[in-house]
């Protein structure tokens, strides 16, 4: 019986528009529609409600059509495929017309009795993405063909799932509350065959599941004036909306033609968590301390061509991500820098917005080609005192740690002003270091360097101004005699600047 129903669905998928119509009217159902509706309304049918009768009226457009074809000169008949090389559910066309699943076979190429060489179509491929494993590939990437000049269009598809797919869905575990391990998912990207594709979302997408419309990303709002907002264009869960039995599941894509073709498909995956990633990570792309130790010395190799010589090399142990000591240095093999960053923020990042750029030198950094540095490593657990080493030339490293924070005193002599000693002269004093060249007799410089005065000894505690007047005489010298010699009568009123006797300010 199930030979019998896979010949049928291939008679099905072979048939045209007006034998689809003949055979959906034989059951009384609706003929109307596109020749993509008609196939898949004659598939349910198949699939649900084969009957004796409705096989043999199948079979009997199915051997109309044909032998039409054999009476008519050119290509011989074609030969039905043999059901067991398909596949137990064939896939139908999202769009676009339907390839008749028999071969044709073409004239005689030169009339030397070869058949053609058959030019295979390059298939689309899509990037393989670090945080899904595909298990089965429900759906080959298959274009999405515009039915009319409508430019919302709309591309049906269906499909069933098998016992054991439904039994993986069933017993994966929850990444969250609702949310399976293993999923269906839908991922569409741009028809071109020249390199793996990234996924790409056509304007005004919309995916329904049988009844019910299913969650797309969104916009990410740009604050920048001018800027477009972006969509994070990644697969599509459909695993909650799909009936997880052996009842087909039917699909609708809607998009927007605008001149861009795009392919959509099917996979069942099981998505990993930034801790699935990290765990691998750690068993297989861990480098030996020996090997990074060989790149260093690689990278301080002297150069014979260079005139300056490199003797180190200065790497931080602080995440470039989140300004945190590093605790799994890692980088990527493509990177040219020593310089790491943290594993596990890193992963992180990637799983709530993928961009796989490295955030040191700002170039890709895929999964697959990121590793661990075991020196490194070494190295966090050896210097737990520093935030910074230093490569040598040999290969051998140095902590470098913070270096005390200068005073802010001044280096230079320091000049204290005071009172005056019991005579009513001020003592010039030097500061320490300054030695005799201040306060020489007579000299500009003994004028300047007449810095405080001494009692007992001890420093003056009084500070007073610097400024010169300009305007003051030698008459003002005098004053200030009379009043060093009453000092011992009263308190001493305040001065400007005292001076020594005999000495004149400096202009």
């Amino acid at each position: 019986m199930a030979a019998e129903l896979v010949e049928a669905k291939n008679m099905v998928m072979s048939f045209r528009v007006s034998d689809l119509q003949m055979l959906l009217g034989f059951v009384g159902r609706s003929k109307s529609g596109l020749k993509h509706e008609l196939v898949t309304r004659a598939l349910q049918l198949v699939q649900f409600d084969c009957s004796p009768e409705l096989f043999k009226k199948i079979k009997e457009l199915y051997e109309t059509r044909y032998a039409k074809k054999t009476a008519e000169p050119g290509p011989q008949a074609p030969r039905p495929l043999d059901p067991l090389a398909l596949h137990s559910m064939p896939r139908t066309p999202l769009s676009g017309p339907t390839v008749d699943y028999p071969v044709l076979y073409g004239k005689y190429l030169n009339g030397l009795g070869r058949l053609p060489t058959k030019t295979l179509k390059p298939e689309v491929r899509l990037v393989k993405l670090p945080f899904f494993n595909m298990l089965d590939e429900l759906l080959k990437p298959t274009e999405l063909v515009p039915q009319s000049a409508e430019k919302l269009q709309e591309s049906p598809c269906i499909f069933t799932l098998t016992p054991r797919q439904v039994e993986m869905i069933r017993n994966s575990r929850e990444l969250q509350p609702g949310v399976k391990a293993v999923q269906v998912v839908l991922r569409i990207c741009y028809s071109d065959t020249s390199c793996p594709q990234e996924d790409q979302y056509p304007p005004n997408i919309a995916v329904k599941v049988n009844h019910s419309y299913c969650s797309v990303p969104g916009y990410y709002p740009s604050n920048k004036p001018g800027v477009e907002p972006k969509r994070p264009c990644r697969p599509i869960n459909l695993t909650h909306l799909m009936y997880l039995s052996s009842a087909t599941n039917r699909i609708t894509v809607t998009w927007g033609n605008y001149g861009k073709s795009y392919s959509v498909a099917l996979y069942l995956v099981r998505q990993l968590t930034s801790s699935d990633l990290l765990q691998r990570l750690k068993t297989i792309g861990v480098k030996h301390p020996e090997l990074c130790k060989a790149l260093v010395k690689e990278k301080l190799r002297l150069d014979p061509d260079s005139e300056i010589a490199t003797t180190g090399v200065r790497v931080s142990l602080i995440c470039p991500l989140v300004k945190m000591r590093l605790s799994v240095p890692c980088r990527a093999e493509t990177c040219a820098h020593l310089q790491c960053f943290d594993a596990v923020f890193y992963l992180q990042m990637n799983e709530k917005k993928p961009t796989w750029m490295c955030p040191v030198c700002d170039k890709p950094a895929a999964y697959d080609q990121l590793i661990i540095d075991g020196l490194l490593s070494k190295i966090l657990s050896e210097c737990e005192d520093a935030d910074e080493i230093e490569f040598l030339a040999e290969g051998s490293w140095r902590p470098i740690r913070a270096e005390k924070e200068p005073s802010c005193s001044p280096q230079g002599p320091i000049l204290v002003l005071g009172t005056s000693d019991a005579n009513g002269l001020a003592a010039a004093s030097s500061a320490p270091g300054m030695g005799s060249g201040l306060g020489g007799p007579g000299g500009a410089g003994s004028g300047a360097g007449a810095a405080g005065g001494l009692e007992n000894g001890k420093t003056g505690a009084d500070v007073v101004d610097l400024t010169l007047d300009s305007s003051s005489s030698s008459e003002d010298e005098d004053e200030d005699e009379d009043d060093d010699e009453d000092e011992d009568e009263g308190p001493r009123p305040k001065r400007r600047c005292p001076f020594q006797k005999g000495l004149v300010p400096a202009c």
